[in-house]
Parts: C-alpha cells; structure tokens; sequence
C-alpha cells in the first residue's frame, strides 16, 4: 500500500491527540455548566424576544462550532438549547436544527472545526498553504455557508420564532469559579487556533489545566467524562481501509468521476460529489476517498471540503455528529423526523454548498 505505517502515524497521531484533548474540554466545559449559563444568559439578553434569543444561539453554535468542533456543538449546545426553548414556551425543534445544521456547516473556517480540516492541513502544506493562508481561502465560503445556512433557517421557522416570554428560566447551580476557569480556557484557544499553534500542543495544555480545576473544585465531575476511544479506532482503521481501495483501483476511477480543473463549474462539481458521498457514505470516508482527486490545488481542496463538511446534512449518517445529534434529541424527548429532516436538509444543503463555491471561486488565487 502507499501509505506505510511512519507515514500513517505522522499525519494520524496529532489529530487524534487533538481529538481527545479537545473532547476532554468539550466535556469540562460542559460539566462546569458553561454552556447552560451561556444559553440562559442569552435567554435573559434576549428580553423576552424569541426570535432574539434563537440568534443568540445561532451565535454560541457558530462559536462552539468554530472552536470546539462539530461535534461539541451536535452533542453539548444541542440539548441545552432544547431545554432553554422549552422553558421560555418556544417551540424546541428550531433551535435543534439550528444546532444541528451549524455543527456542520459553520465547521469550515478553523482546521480544528472539523476533523476533515485537520486531515486536510497535510495536503495544504503540500501546496505551501500555512494555516494563516487555509484561514484566508476558507474565510469567505465560510462565512457565506453561516449566512446561507441562518437564511434558510429563518425561511422555514420564521412563523415558529416569532412571539416572546415573560420571565427567563433561572440557571442550574453551578461551581462559578469552575465555569469561569472553563470560559477563560476557551477564549485563549481561540487566539491559540487561529494564530497557528498546532492543534495538539494548543489543546493538550487546555485539557491539563481544566482537568485540574476540575479536580480541585469538584472531583466527582471526572466519572462523568467520555472519551471518544471507538473513533479513534475507527479513524486509524477508516485510513488503512479507504488507502488500500484507492490502491485497488478506486482512485482512479474517483479521478474520471470528479475531474479536473479550476472554474466554477469544476469547483461545483467536486464540493458537489463531495456532498453526495458524505451523504452516502459518511463524510470522513467521502474525504478520505476523495482527497487525491483534488489535491493539485487549493482551491479544489477546499471545495471537497465545503462538500464534505457543509453537505452532509441530509441523511442521518452523512456525519459521527449528525448521529450524536439525533440520540440528544432523542434523550431530551424531542421527536426527530427523518423524512423531515432529509427534505429540510436537502434544501439546506444545495443552497449552502453552492453559495460556498460560488463564494470560493469568487475569492480563490
């Protein structure tokens, strides 16, 4: 196979480190009750105005999102935000599409908002684009995916976020000293993110410190931490599979399927079977096939990346975080209809997609 065990480990190891340590955050930051002191927050800013209080979360899902990654936002944000509607009389199901559809497509301006990112970075230094350089050619189409993204939202849920509530519902008691330390730890990564600090080496020295404030203001909260072991597995296991395949005749048949070149309309079709593989298939495998038919510039990688990560938002699988999602919304009783889901989605997703690649190749060099 062409890629050996060294050469799986270099470009596997950092990202799965960061996967970890950046789920550890995740978790503590839920424990201390961040995030349900920031959506109740929002809920009294918002001055009894629903549909205020929707954009107060569509503003903390786009940042957990951008920070914490897909996953923080489909697992931690969704049933906080569930809970909150419900408390102030809103109806609960926009505000978990709100989560669910941000968990994905706002998950393209940083490398660590999505794991295809991070796999992505590999292929980019290869094309001498640093992390400064991913941020400015993914900062356009992903602002354009959270705008197209909040539109369609609106478009369909206008009539259900209108009206307004009385009196905020109180926040849960929480260890503040915790919750501040968690926020603080938050706000420094982001510089940290953005600035160029591998990933790994930003979020490991997060993990350490929040693992000890948690130690030293409420150790009982450690029991009640997940780690993403079976994807870590799956992840190592999902790169030998899709190498071996690629060698077995798959990569060259993906390279007459998807094409050549750099003009909108060739930009149009990689994000767009992108999107349809992530579909179909699951949207780190859709990326692990497809990488090597869009490696030969930036501007092609990046369009596989607004399929794969802006895409996937129509069938139940198409991410780990669409799934997540579903399970929270199951276990806060909201029922989940995935005919729905998948009509809604598929709207969402054409729209989002091509404004992204329209947008990119607008501003690509």
């Amino acid at each position: 196979m062409s890629l050996d065990l060294g050469a799986l480990v270099e470009r596997v190891a950092p990202i799965l480190v960061f996967l970890v340590s950046i789920t550890l955050v995740a978790e503590i930051c839920d424990l201390s009750g961040l995030f349900d002191v920031a959506a109740h927050r929002a809920a009294r800013l918002a001055r009894g105005r629903v549909a205020v209080l929707w954009l107060l979360v569509v503003v903390l899902a786009v940042a957990c999102t951008i920070l914490l990654s897909l996953d923080t936002t489909a697992v931690l944000l969704t049933p906080v935000a569930i809970t909150v509607a419900r408390q102030v009389g809103a109806p609960p199901l926009p505000f978990a599409m709100t989560t669910l559809w941000l968990a994905n497509t706002a998950s393209l301006l940083l490398p660590v908002s999505n794991l295809t990112n991070l796999l992505a970075l590999h292929p980019f230094r290869d094309l001498q684009v640093d992390t400064f350089g991913y941020i400015r050619l993914m900062a356009p189409p992903a602002a354009a995916a959270i705008v197209a993204t909040v539109a369609v939202l609106w478009l369909l849920h206008r009539r259900e976020l209108t009206g307004g509530y009385t009196t905020p519902p109180p926040e849960e008691p929480h260890d503040l000293v915790l919750t501040r330390i968690a926020g603080v730890v938050c706000l420094l990564l982001a510089p940290a993110f953005v600035l160029g600090v591998q990933p790994a080496l930003a979020s490991l020295p997060a993990a350490a410190i929040l693992l000890a404030a948690t130690y030293w203001r409420a150790p009982e909260l450690l029991r009640r931490i997940s780690l993403p072991w079976l994807t870590v597995v799956g992840v190592c296991v999902l790169f030998l599979v899709v190498d071996a395949a690629l060698e077995w005749g798959l990569k060259g048949w993906l390279q007459t399927v998807v094409g050549e070149g750099h003009s909108l309309q060739s930009l149009l079709r990689v994000s767009g079977i992108g999107a349809l593989s992530a579909n179909g298939i699951n949207n780190l495998p859709a990326y692990l096939a497809l990488e090597p038919t869009a490696t030969d510039s930036s501007a092609r990688l990046a369009a596989l990346l607004v399929g794969v990560n802006a895409g996937p938002i129509i069938t139940m699988w198409g991410s780990v975080a669409t799934l997540l999602w579903a399970q929270r919304c199951r276990s806060a009783g909201l029922k989940v209809d995935a005919r729905r889901i998948a009509g809604a989605g598929a709207l969402c997703a054409v729209t989002v997609v091509v404004a992204a690649t329209v947008t990119l190749a607008a501003t690509a060099s």
